[in-house]
């Protein structure tokens, strides 16, 4: 690798890198709730002792696609304490920031705004935790650039061709060309980049004296046949990536030798899940970078809390534990509470040396209790550590490294369709309603849409509260197929119906392009309707109560005083509980009736079809398919909570962490 020497220049970039910040994780947890912002404090702080040229985040900035106000608050308030104020910018950019920033409302970086004073600019791809949603695809980064504390790049809105044009930055004699691509579904990418619809564009003069710098947001670890991006996907030419999603701190590059470039995984900034990969130390880079040489320089973070991570196989202790000793129980819990002890043992000693790290570490000891062994109380155990530890509940771990064997039972038993996760790993709601559709029996087995669309469908409603997502896809296939059945003019004869649907439904699922043209025209159909929903709903409860009160003053010998009471009550009654159904709902309905308006006046055809149309008994509604994923999931793993309207946001990697029974040794993290 290309070294540069770390002595400041008028020449030198420096960079301070960092990614996967989560800031809103456990913030209502007591012990917890402040550990992402006081180390995005600290963050800000080396970046401005440092003297950064700009800092660069590789996405997920917060934690929850819907941020509490709590958190949006603090992460301003830090935005403006450590990155405004009088201090010179002193590279300038090159490019088309128009093409660059082009989702914005204001279409320049943040430093050139005549009406802000910006020392140190903030540049941020998005994350799979705070991605754009609803109808106006806008995320948290969107408020932030909005407000001028960040510059938001590397969006893409289109799901057939991807171009990347790079943010063009020059300081002296160095050039840097900056690509960002926010996080997108990796099957979806994968399949985008096989196809070659990914396109880096280059800059067209001198395009080998370019730095070139990548910023990416997605798995780099295999964890299906496509659900990753393989680093032989990049282009060549480019010098060095971030990359961002993974939460295992490898900041050192990393050269792939295929490629010729470099790779520097920074993890994230918190422990968001107990898993060993967490337990790495954490750190955040510094990037030197002088013509077409870099240097990166790692900083550990000190206010982190300490993780600390053990895994025992009690099989591999005979000499200890006998399964058919009565009292084995109590001699397991003893040696569990010794392993426990010197792990605080270890985490105090690393903390006097740290005065800045939090008192109480977090403890995780795994037990594979496979061999006849049985697991003491969990709940008991973790009283005794109650006031030492940050994470009492979780401390102690059992699982069995085993395999199950399969009963050939007649009824469809889903809890053995699917093979639970290893712990620290995550199961995608889509990866489920394949998994079930694939395997379930003929009776149950979708015969007019396709696996892929119900999951990704089942996803925005689970991850992303788009209520109308099911319903919509089930009407936009529905639509698509008795189009298809006329133009063919199919004879009114059932098994005629049923073949040309079963060989329409074949072709969708290999038209995988098409598909995902479906999916995406549905689900934007879906945030049309709830927009279009609040504001009808706000506009109805004006209207309701604007004629109740003008009839009110009637005379009561209309006959009409009794029947006026009920009305103001339904009317009331509505929009009290259509509103608290959308916290959002107000801004949305305001923001509603312009963009209503607007569609009305232009004729677009595209949100018409959002009324609810008449029951087809042929085709399951979107009503009933959601409760049946809602309770398929419930019956698999009934302790979860995250199905909750606040816990749907709370989740991992828009997926769920699961107490598992499988052998979890595995170091992905997310």
């Amino acid at each position: 690798m290309s070294t540069v020497s770390s002595q400041d220049d008028e020449d030198t970039f420096k960079i301070l890198v960092a990614t996967d910040v989560h800031l809103g994780y456990l913030e209502k947890d007591p012990v917890r709730g402040n550990d992402t912002f006081v180390t995005f404090n600290e963050i800000l702080d080396h970046a401005r002792k440092k003297e950064v040229d700009f800092i660069l985040l590789g996405g997920d900035l917060f934690h929850d696609n819907k941020p509490s106000r709590k958190t949006v608050h603090s992460c301003l308030e830090s935005l403006r304490k450590y990155c405004m104020g009088d201090r010179p910018v002193q590279f300038e950019i090159l490019s088309d920031q128009a093409v660059n920033f082009h989702h914005s409302k204001f279409p320049w970086v943040n430093y050139q705004d005549e009406n802000l004073n910006i020392s140190i600019p903030v540049f941020s791809i998005h994350g799979n935790h705070d991605d754009p949603t609803g109808a106006d695809a806008l995320c948290a980064l969107d408020v932030l650039s909005c407000a001028g504390l960040l510059n938001h790049f590397g969006r893409s809105n289109s799901v057939e061709k991807i171009d990347i044009s790079p943010i063009l930055l020059r300081k002296g004699r160095t050039k840097i060309a900056l690509y960002g691509l926010g996080a997108i579904p990796d099957e979806r990418l994968y399949r985008m980049f096989v196809n070659k619809q990914v396109t880096m564009l280059r800059p067209k003069e001198d395009e080998d004296s370019w730095f070139n710098l990548f910023v990416i947001h997605q798995n780099r670890s295999k964890h299906g046949a496509t659900n990753y991006i393989p680093e032989q996907f990049l282009d060549d030419f480019i010098n060095l990536v971030v990359w961002g999603h993974e939460h295992e701190c490898k900041i050192a590059p990393f050269k792939n030798e295929q490629q010729r470039f470099y790779i520097s995984q920074p993890g994230s900034s918190v422990v968001t899940s107990l898993s060993p990969g967490e337990a790495v130390k954490k750190h955040i880079g510094l990037l030197h970078v002088k013509g077409k040489k870099m240097k990166m320089e790692k900083i550990a973070l000190e206010t982190v809390r300490t993780f600390h991570i053990e895994d025992i196989v009690l099989a591999d202790h005979p000499d200890l534990f006998n399964p058919d000793n009565p009292n084995v129980t109590q001699a397991i819990q003893a040696f569990c509470m010794e392993k426990v002890e010197l792990m605080l043992d270890t985490a105090e000693r690393e903390r006097l040396g740290n005065p800045r790290q939090p008192e109480k570490p977090i403890i995780r000891l795994r037990v594979d209790y496979a061999g006849g062994f049985e697991p003491f109380s969990v709940h008991r155990f973790s009283q005794k550590y109650m006031h030492r530890v940050a994470n009492p509940k979780d401390i102690i771990h059992f699982f069995r490294r085993r395999e199950q064997k399969e009963k050939k039972d007649i009824d469809l038993n889903f809890g053995k369709l699917v093979s639970r996760p290893a712990e620290g790993t995550t199961l995608r709601v889509e990866d489920l309603v394949k998994q079930y559709f694939q395997t379930a029996e003929k009776k149950v087995q979708l015969s007019l849409l396709t696996e892929r669309g119900m999951g990704e469908a089942v996803q925005e409603f689970v991850d992303k509260e788009e209520k109308d997502a099911i319903e919509e896809l089930v009407k936009f296939q529905l639509e698509k197929t008795q189009r298809f059945l006329k133009e063919r003019r199919t004879d009114a004869v059932e098994e005629k119906i049923d073949e040309e649907v079963r060989k329409f439904r074949e072709s969708r699922k290999k038209n995988t392009e098409e598909e995902d043209k479906e999916v995406h025209e549905a689900m934007m159909r879906a945030r049309a309707h709830r927009s279009a929903g609040e504001v009808l709903v706000e506009a109805s409860s004006d209207e309701d109560s604007m004629d109740i009160e003008m009839t009110g003053t009637s005379n009561p010998s209309d006959g009409l005083s009794s029947t006026l009471g009920r009305g103001r009550g339904r009317a009331r009654g509505r929009a009290r509980g259509a509103r608290g159904q959308n916290s959002t709902a107000r801004g949305s309905s305001r923001r509603g009736r312009g963009a209503t308006s607007q569609e009305s006046a232009s004729g677009s055809r595209s949100y018409k079809s959002v009324s609810v149309p008449s029951k087809t008994p042929s085709i399951m509604d979107g009503s009933m398919l959601m409760p049946f994923f809602f309770s398929l999931y419930v019956s698999r793993f009934p302790t979860l909570s995250s199905f909750s309207k606040r816990g749907s946001q709370s989740q991992t990697s828009k997926g769920v962490d699961f107490e598992s029974d499988e052998d979890p040794f595995l170091n992905s993290v997310r």
